[in-house]
Parts: C-alpha cells; structure tokens; sequence
C-alpha cells in the first residue's frame, strides 16, 4: 500500500506563535523551516508517492512546489480539521489508489525511514495515529480509505482520537515522528535529533 500525505501549513505571519520570543522574524522563518523540511523528508519517505501541502501563503506554496510537493489552498483556515477533510478529499481525488495520512507541518528532525515505519504500522487499522512525544497529542493520523478519516487534531487531540476508534500505534525508533515543534524547549529537543537543512540554516544564528 501506498500512501498520500496531507500537509495543513499555517501561513508563517500566525503560526508558532509560542516561538514569538525569539523575535518575529525568527518565529516566521522557523514556522516556514519547518514545514519546508517537513515536506522534504515526506516526500524522500519510500511509501509516499504524493505529498498534498494546504496552505495560504503563497511565497511558501511556491517553495514546497519547487521541493515536490502538491499545493492546494486552506478552504477553511479557522477550521484544522475541516482543512484537512477537504485535502484528503482532493488527495483521493487526485489519486485515489493511495491510503490518506495526515503529519503536522512542524516536525523539523522528521526522517524518512523513520515516517516509513510509522506509516506501516497503521496498515493493519481502519484508522491509526502517532502521538506526540508528550503523549497529549498528535502528529501523524492514517486511514484505510477517506471514509474512515476522522481526524480530531487540537488540544488534547490523542485522547480525542482514541474516542474516535483511532487505534494508537507503538512502534521503536520513530522519535523524529513524534517530535513536533510549539516552544522553545521543543526546538531544543528536536535540534538534539538532527533537523533539516533549512531549519538548520535558522537556528545556526540561534544557537
């Protein structure tokens, strides 16, 4: 089985917004890095064969473009999991021999092999999904076809999808899965990982 990923990337300007005291501009550039090598290491996964970026901002539309990655516009921009209704809906649209899964965009150590094998142990499941490394919520949501995506993504979202049928898949060695990015305290964690070249290229002037 192969799969389509649906990237939700919120424009730069408003995301990362617990990030802010680094300074704006950092903040923004992060938030961009972020979702860049995100999609990069998507698309470098040997399971996926399409990467479905949802997004308004249209200088970082252009750039997941140029990495790859398919773009379409957020229909629904206060509404996550409405976005991402809509994306899966478009990614079986576009290629419907593929298994929807939905990452977030803010997981700058993510390494393919490592997506790889979090994606394969969703197969046995109607719908699975990765928790977060804090084990509140959520990175990574997968479903056998669009009917059975029932996505719960927000505060508290591992519960929500545990309440949703969504099975918790456990698996070794997928840490850059599991690492998404809100604070400070994250980033550090996620830079002892090793993230992408881009979010490297930001905090180079960080740390």
């Amino acid at each position: 089985m192969r799969f389509g990923v649906v990237v939700p990337v919120k424009p730069p300007k408003i995301a990362k917004s617990r990030l802010g005291g680094l300074g704006e501009d950092v903040r923004q550039e992060l938030a961009a890095a972020f979702a860049a090598d995100t999609v990069a290491a998507a698309l470098a996964s040997s399971s996926v064969d399409v990467v479905l970026a949802v997004t308004d901002d249209h200088r970082l539309a252009a750039e997941l473009r140029d990495l790859g990655a398919e773009v379409m516009p957020d229909v629904a921009v206060d509404d996550l999991n409405a976005s991402l209704l809509q994306a899966v809906a478009e990614l079986v649209r576009r290629a419907p021999g593929l298994r929807p899964a939905a990452i977030c965009a803010d997981l700058p150590a993510l390494r393919p092999a490592e997506l790889d094998r979090a994606l394969a142990a969703t197969l046995p499941h109607d719908l699975a999904f990765v928790a977060d490394a804090d084990g509140i919520g959520t990175t990574l949501l997968s479903a056998a076809a669009r009917p059975d995506f029932r996505p719960g993504f927000g505060p508290g979202s591992r519960l929500v999808h545990l309440d949703h049928g969504a099975v918790e898949v456990g698996v070794d060695d997928i840490d850059s899965v599991r690492r998404d990015v809100d604070t400070p305290r994250d980033l550090a964690a996620a830079l002892r990982l090793g993230i992408g070249p881009r979010t490297s290229y930001v905090t180079a002037e960080l740390f």
